[in-house]
């Protein structure tokens, strides 16, 4: 900060930016670094009580001021040095002293005013009353007991004695049991019992007052008066005990009228209690008003009670006690008074050397408070000032110098209170000090306002100026406003206000300047705000709230969040069920007390934004209560309910359950459903049942948790309701009749003694009605005639009667079997597979039951391309109901078939018709069951298979197809041989491309076409195997070799089998694993017999890798010529392809072992 002083006269300038800069006195802030006068600004209560838990009582008084003030202090008006007494703990710089609680507390009672001083003047502190309370105590007497009259009126005496307020009075038993109060009985506000007339009751020995003194934490108890009332001699003839009545008297207050006079704001509190017998009642009247606006009544009607804030509490007032016999009336007048207040209180002011100063002080009160004026705590009249003038109520000083500077005192008292207020006159020229700190920063956001502070003090005022970027223009517009504490607020602030701005104040005396610079940053705004949610109870949900703000803040910015106006703080703990990620709020496990209004608050230091969602949490309904029965009848009762919370989703239905304690004790089962708006529900019962009853309601989320259970409401034994139902007539046997029902269930019967009245007849034919009476659910009707209608009824009864009369059922006697076949059965041929078979169907006579339907039974005979016949395995289809017709399908084309056809009921089967024999047609024949490469060379491969099991008829012949598929993503074209001759069962290809993959389809065919494809894959050789096999057949040693190999071969698989029977089989992946190396494998290899075809063998990578050995060492020729293994050496291969070449090279080692011997 940067200042000036001068001496020389500077013109006020006017202009609009401008303002003169002068505290109020009311405002006044000198700051310290300037002489000023003592200030108080903490002292005591206007009474400090030394209540005995108490360890110390602090004295305040606090002051400010340059100089420091020091301070004395006046004890009942005399000089009173607290530091003198070592007793007492002074603290440094202050006027507070305290006065330890040593038990010596009586000598420090009295009052105390405080004096802060300095040179320029004296400030004085209210006065403080220092109170040692004295325990109270009743005095020690005896009482003689209290004789009274029944009937007569009696007042015990309390006399409570004198303590700190407030006082509480009880009036009690020995026992701590409250004496009854009421009408008649009551206590007055004084502390006495006062009894309108006493009775025999009143008598006993303990009536005991306590007075209680909260504020000193103490309770004291009158001795025990004891009360005796003689009833009262009876006069009649017949020595009844009678009391004469009286119209009511006042017991309190006395006369006719009384004056009370009250503290303004206070209550009210008038009193009258009245004798006579009935008891007297109690009216009250403001006189010409009625009934105060604002009031109560209280002990029974007795004490009128006025609150201190109603307007007009004073006047005339009128109670009236009356009975049957008469009334008494009392008046009062109350005045109202009031302590001492200011109506103008003096001023603090700072003034310029040559002004005039006025102080007023102008007070109210009743009675008329005395003003009393002090100047630095001295008597107005006792110092002399010839520039000081008095008015009245009003000081007035004529051109005031700085030695006029002093502190004024207003003191005003009525024997209400006392009232005391200091004004610093400070009467000086100075150049102004401005307080505000130099180069303060300020930042805004676009279109906000911003205020820059520029707080000065000076004598005479200052006038203040602002400029931007030391520019000697003002800054002037409807967007700029200089306050009269020199702040310049800019309203609606734009980019362009960035920069430096400058604050000059100016006076008589003197100039100062500061400098402030204000940044406009970006607003901050919520572009992303959470969204209203309602979620299921249990689940988490998830608020988001995404923010834009200004870069310069990125480490000032804070996201609040809060929920119902309460900042709530996620991640605070480990067990917190909210935790904040990247702007979204996170709550856990939702509950129904996270249900509410949740703010996303963002923060800058310059601006802010904020959102708001609500979050509804769903759940289940609470349980409904006040669950009670109503309209209780034989059979059916009203039951009630009051629902509970629904948590935000419409209740749907109510469900009543019931529990009954005689056949499932325990078990709730449903009863009723009522819709979600009702609240009640009229439930049929059933007789003989002590019911239980409670109510759940559904919502959308679920059921929730049932209401708490009725009482049990048992209901008399009746007669069934109804009569069993789902009656079920059989019949197992030919003259049989099975009659079952579904029993009713226990608590249907109504009452004990439950039976059941089976009754039948014959519907065919006049019959008589047949009955039985039975207690289980079936019945069995012997020597009926074979399936013939029965009309059946079955009605409940028990010990109170029938159950209602019964629905009639029809039912038929036990079937038979079919006696007759079905006729003129003929097969229609469809195709290959399906054929149609029709017949006639049975007479109904000849059924002898219910018609269940017809079953066809067929057996293959024979295929068509063998002569032989052999009777197949049987196949059945049913055809239910009563048809004449039906179609078989899943038959071997080209066979000769026989079928019979056969009614059926429940009963079982009828006698089969005459065999039919046909014929199906010609299919495509079946997948060729075998299908391999029997010879690989460099450009030919050698196909060879077997023919199809099931040809399905006469073979035409095969297509083979064949392509080239090296690893390449496009395959060649596929190629195609009609092979035309059916016995053919190899095909050698040709003019195929060396070392590459093949792959190869085939499929059978008749006239009807051809079957499904088999297919393979196989790898041309690099070079032709042919010279291994040149001249060595002719060789005498070759026929020895091939007689050893067999040999060797024969003892391979004798070891295989021995293997196998031990159960010693290990997989061949395991095999491989422990011998890797394909040179390195020995003879125990136990897969050879394994294997299956001979295109696993010879093309599998091993196969292969030995040819090129073979091709590349001629010295091996024995081993290659071993590879070429025939289909029988495999014929237990499992498909492993690299394990039968490994076996191949066994057979090779072993050879060529056989040879080296021979």
């Amino acid at each position: 900060m940067t200042q000036q002083r001068g001496s020389g006269f500077v013109a006020l300038l006017t202009a609009v930016n401008c303002f003169f800069a002068f505290p109020s006195a009311a405002a006044m802030d000198i700051p310290l670094e300037v002489e000023q006068l003592p200030t108080i600004t903490a002292q005591s209560p206007g009474a400090v009580i030394a209540l005995p838990s108490e360890e110390s009582f602090a004295v305040t008084c606090e002051a400010k001021g340059n100089p420091k003030p020091e301070f004395r202090w006046t004890k009942n008006g005399q000089e009173f040095d607290p530091s003198l007494d070592p007793l007492l703990r002074k603290e440094e710089n202050s006027g507070t002293f305290v006065i330890p609680n040593n038990g010596n507390l009586t000598e420090y009672q009295g009052t105390y005013r405080c004096f802060a001083f300095n040179k320029l003047g004296t400030a004085v502190s209210q006065e403080i009353g220092f109170m040692v309370p004295k325990i109270p105590k009743f005095p020690k007497e005896g009482f003689d007991p209290f004789e009274v009259d029944e009937g007569q009126p009696f007042i015990l005496k309390c006399d409570p004695p004198k303590g700190i307020p407030p006082l509480q009075i009880y009036w009690m038993t020995m026992y701590l049991q409250h004496i009854e109060q009421d009408d008649r009985v009551s206590m007055g506000l004084n502390g006495d019992l006062y009894f309108s007339h006493v009775e025999e009751k009143d008598s006993r020995r303990d009536y005991c007052c306590f007075a209680a003194f909260p504020k000193i934490r103490t309770i004291v108890q009158k001795s025990a008066m004891s009360v005796v009332v003689s009833p009262r001699k009876s006069e009649s003839p017949d020595g009844a005990n009678s009391i004469l009545q009286r119209k009511p008297s006042l017991l309190t207050p006395p006369g006719v009228r009384s004056e009370a006079v009250l503290v303004k704001g206070e209550d009210l509190k008038l009193e009258c209690i009245a004798e006579g017998i009935p008891t007297p009642k109690v009216e009250w009247e403001k006189m010409g008003h009625g009934r105060p606006e604002k009031f109560r009544l209280e002990n029974h009607g007795k004490v009128l009670v006025v609150p201190g804030d109603e307007q007009d509490v004073g006047g005339k007032y009128m109670c009236k006690a009356k009975n049957p016999l008469g009334e008494v009336v009392h008046y009062f007048t109350v005045t109202v008074e009031e302590p001492p207040e200011f109506l103008v209180e003096p001023q603090s002011q700072l003034s310029m050397i040559g002004a005039d100063v006025v102080i007023k002080c102008s007070v109210s009160g009743s009675p008329q408070p005395i003003t009393t004026w002090s100047v630095n705590g001295v008597p107005l009249q006792e110092t002399l000032s010839a520039n000081r003038k008095i008015f009245d109520d009003t000081i007035i000083i004529q051109n005031g110098q700085p030695s006029d500077s002093a502190v004024y005192q207003c003191e005003a008292s009525n024997k209400h209170g006392k009232i005391l207020t200091n004004a610093n006159i400070m009467i000086m020229n100075l150049y102004p000090i401005i307080l505000t700190s130099d180069g303060q920063e300020y930042s805004a956001v676009e279109d906000q306002g911003v205020m820059m502070h520029c707080k000065v003090f000076s004598s005479p005022p200052s006038t203040i100026f602002w400029s931007k970027d030391d520019s000697s223009e003002l800054v002037t517009g409807p967007r700029f406003t200089v306050h009269d504490n020199g702040s310049l607020e800019i309203h609606t602030i734009e980019k362009g206000d960035t920069g430096q701005y400058t604050c000059l104040a100016k006076n008589l005396e003197g100039t100062s300047a500061i400098d402030a610079m204000l940044y406009v940053k970006d607003p901050t705004k919520i572009v992303a705000p959470p969204q209203d949610q309602s979620i299921l109870i249990g689940t988490d949900a998830q608020l988001s709230c995404l923010v834009e703000f200004d870069e310069s803040f990125r480490g000032d910015f804070e996201l609040l969040w809060q929920k119902d106006d309460e900042e709530i703080s996620p991640n605070n703990t480990e067990h917190s069920r909210y935790f904040l990620e990247e702007g979204v709020l996170h709550i856990v496990n939702v509950s129904h007390r996270d249900q509410g209004e949740y703010r996303c608050v963002a923060k800058t230091p310059v601006d802010s934004d904020a959102a708001s969602a609500r979050l509804i949490v769903l759940d289940v309904p609470d349980a409904p209560h006040s669950v009670v029965l109503s309209e209780r009848k034989n059979r059916s009762v009203k039951l009630r309910w009051i629902p509970g919370e629904d948590h935000n989703s419409s209740i749907t239905e109510f469900v009543i359950e019931f529990e009954e304690n005689k056949w499932q004790p325990g078990s709730w089962r449903d009863l009723q459903r009522v819709p979600g708006n009702h609240n009640s529900a009229v439930l049929d019962l059933h007789g003989h049942v002590g019911y239980r009853f409670r109510v759940y309601a559904v919502n959308a989320v679920g059921a929730g948790p049932p209401s708490k259970p009725t009482e049990r409401y048992l209901t008399p034994p009746a007669a069934p309701d109804k009569n069993p139902e789902n009656i079920k007539i059989e019949g197992h046997l030919p003259h049989e009749m099975d009659i079952n029902w579904e029993p009713l269930s226990p608590i249907e019967h109504n009452g004990p003694g439950l039976e059941y009245k089976v009754s039948y007849r014959r519907q065919d034919v006049e019959d008589e009605w047949k009955e039985h009476t039975v207690k289980r659910h079936s019945f069995v009707v012997r020597n009926t005639p074979t399936f013939v209608p029965y009309e059946i009824k079955i009605q409940a009864k028990n010990h109170q009667g029938w159950g209602p009369e019964p629905k009639m059922v029809t039912g038929y006697s036990g079937e038979d079997f079919p006696s007759a076949a079905p006729d003129d059965v003929a097969v229609e041929v469809m195709n290959s597979s399906v054929v149609n078979v029709t017949w006639k169907q049975v007479p109904k006579d000849k059924l002898h039951g219910h018609l269940g339907g017809y079953r066809v039974n067929w057996w293959r005979m024979r295929s068509l391309l063998h002569s032989k016949q052999s009777q197949g395995e049987r196949h059945t289809a049913a055809f239910p109901g009563s048809r004449s017709h039906g179609t078989v399908s899943g038959l071997v084309p080209f066979s000769e078939y026989s079928l019979i056809v056969m009614s059926f009921n429940g009963r079982g089967n009828g006698p089969g018709s005459k065999a039919v024999n046909f014929k199906t047609l010609e299919g495509v024949p079946e997948k060729i069951p075998v299908f391999r490469v029997a010879d690989v060379q460099k450009r030919s491969i050698s196909l060879a298979w077997t023919p199809p099991l099931e040809p399905n008829g006469i073979l035409t012949g095969y297509l083979l197809e064949y392509q080239l598929i090296n690893d390449t993503e496009e395959a060649g074209p596929l190629q195609r041989v009609n092979i035309s001759k059916p016995d053919t069962t190899r095909w050698h290809l040709r003019d195929l491309e060396p070392l590459s993959k093949y792959r190869f389809q085939l499929r059978s065919c008749t006239s009807m076409g051809c079957g499904s494809i088999v297919s393979l894959e196989s790898t041309t050789l690099e070079t032709s195997l042919a010279s291994v096999h040149t001249g060595i057949s002719s060789q005498g040693w070759f026929i020895g070799l091939m007689s050893a190999i067999a040999l060797l071969t024969l003892v391979v698989l004798i070891a295989c089998f021995v293997n196998r029977n031990k159960g010693g089989k290990y997989s061949v992946k395991e095999k491989e694993d422990l011998h890797p190396d394909v040179e390195s494998q020995g003879i125990n290899d136990d897969t050879f017999c394994e294997y299956r075809t001979w295109t696993d063998i010879i093309g599998s990578a091993t196969t292969q890798a030995l040819l090129k050995k073979c091709s590349d060492a001629p010295q091996l020729k024995w081993k290659c010529f071993l590879l070429q293994i025939t289909e029988s050496d495999c014929t237990h291969a499992s498909g492993r392809n690299d394990v039968c070449a490994h076996k191949a090279k066994v057979k090779a080692e072993s050879s060529r072992h056989i040879s080296s011997r021979l």
